[in-house]
């Protein structure tokens, strides 16, 4: 597990050097500017601004400066909202995506996990076909179609709940059950894969001869191993709950992390976009090393080799 961890950290830099060169290069090269506005600028003025913002200086310069004041952890201020620095606006749309994603996966195990234990206990049977088809469902309807679709009977049909924003308890309903639906289907069927292939093995029939009732079997024998599938997953769906959040968040109106980029993108903020693009990566990476982590202390046959 140590070997593990250093290499990943070693491989940390590397990789966020890469992603950090790719994104500055990309959003320079694409058309437009920062400064682009409906209302014409006057010429001085725009020179002006390149001048504050080092954007008149070679893209080489540029670069290095941005590589310099990214390594002290330096992103500077926003093109759109000058008078904010990029780690104030990120800072602040994190913990809103962080919350969001947060219920999102813990909606998503608690009901997946469930779901695929009793649909393996009872194979093939009406609860398991059941179970399997809301789980087809869930994967196959998109969140930016769900989304609106829930706003539609809940919030203008029904008025049980706001349609958008992010300002009680009760705005924070649609959007997390609109990006947890595709989860719960998925840890739903994993775990329903996984208990039916540990339900089969030797040690739970021998559980089962001592005369351990049913639930204490599936519960306290198959369901660590079977579980493993669903750990294993959590990397990756953490990962695509953050960058799903941002269909969720422009459909609900949500101010966290996701919407932040896709309006410095459309708005040419370049110092924003590489700022979001570097915290994404960064939190990815760490969430793929603690779910191996974490799954390394649940199946020690992994630790072993």
């Amino acid at each position: 597990m140590t070997t593990l961890v250093l290499r990943r950290l070693l491989l940390f830099v590397p990789t966020l050097w890469v992603i950090a060169t790719l994104t500055f290069f990309l959003v320079h090269l694409a058309p437009g500017g920062p400064f682009q506005s409906e209302k014409a600028i006057p010429a001085a003025a725009r020179a002006q601004m390149a001048r504050v913002y080092g954007l008149d200086r070679p893209l080489g310069q540029q670069y290095a400066r941005f590589l310099w004041s990214a390594a002290h952890g330096d992103l500077g201020p926003s093109y759109e909202y000058p008078q904010r620095q990029v780690r104030d606006i990120l800072r602040d749309g994190v913990r809103v995506s962080a919350e969001l994603g947060g219920w999102a996966l813990l909606l998503a195990v608690l009901t997946g996990v469930p779901a695929g234990v009793l649909a393996a206990v009872r194979q093939h049977r009406a609860l398991d076909h059941a179970a399997m088809a809301i789980a087809l469902a869930g994967v196959s309807v998109p969140n930016f179609v769900l989304g609106p679709l829930l706003v539609l009977v809940f919030s203008l049909g029904l008025y049980w709940l706001p349609p958008a924003l992010w300002s009680g308890p009760a705005s924070r309903v649609l959007p997390v059950v609109t990006l947890s639906v595709a989860y719960v289907a998925y840890i739903a069927r994993l775990t329903r894969a996984g208990m039916l292939e540990v339900l089969r093995q030797d040690f739970v029939r021998t559980a089962r001869a001592k005369g351990l009732s049913e639930p204490v079997v599936v519960v306290r024998h198959a369901l660590r191993l079977g579980i493993l599938p669903v750990v294993s997953y959590l990397g990756p769906a953490a990962a695509r709950i953050m960058m799903g959040s941002i269909v969720v968040e422009q459909v609900f109106a949500i101010p966290g992390l996701g919407r932040q980029l896709v309006n410095a993108a459309f708005n040419r903020d370049y110092t924003l976009v590489l700022g979001a693009v570097l915290f994404y990566a960064a939190s990815l990476m760490l969430l793929n090393l603690f779910v191996d982590v974490l799954y390394l202390r649940l199946d020690p046959r992994v630790e072993a080799a």
